[in-house]
């Protein structure tokens, strides 16, 4: 009589989720991007008058004309200003290679849309790398299809 019990794990897998390109998603990703870059717009209108307003503040509270060390502080404002300026357009030409990429994509094309994490039980005798290649694919936000050994 064999009284051996099956081991088995609970491990955790990245699951790629994919999507087919339909005009409804086009339109959801767009409006998104557009909702992004229009954010950008305003955080960048943001900080260049907060970065006005603390000039502005230093100069009113140095004396006139301003001493190096005021000069210092301007100096220091404007490059943080700068900086951050600087990182907020980086971000808005990625929106807005994105909007260009997606307005280039065709009906019924798979894209990947992002990733998960998924735990799945493995036992002796199971192949580990079919178990970990698994992928959803979305239409419109429904499950269409799971692919790989779930």
């Amino acid at each position: 009589m064999d009284v051996s019990k099956s081991q088995q794990l609970l491990l955790k897998r990245i699951v790629n989720v994919k999507v087919i390109v339909t005009p409804l998603w086009k339109e959801e990703i767009q409006q998104q991007l557009q909702a992004q870059i229009n954010q950008t717009d305003q955080q960048l209108q943001q900080l260049d008058i907060e970065g006005q307003r603390a000039i502005t503040a230093i100069q009113k509270q140095s004396l006139q004309p301003p001493g190096p060390q005021t000069l210092q502080q301007i100096d220091n404002i404007q490059l943080q200003v700068n900086q951050k300026k600087s990182e907020l357009l980086e971000q808005k030409n990625q929106f807005l290679q994105n909007l260009q990429q997606v307005q280039f994509l065709e009906l019924d094309q798979e894209v990947n849309q992002f990733q998960m994490e998924g735990f799945f039980r493995i036992e002796t005798g199971d192949n580990l790398i079919s178990k970990t290649q698994v992928e959803i694919v979305l239409r419109d936000g429904i499950v269409e299809e799971i692919r790989g050994d779930i």
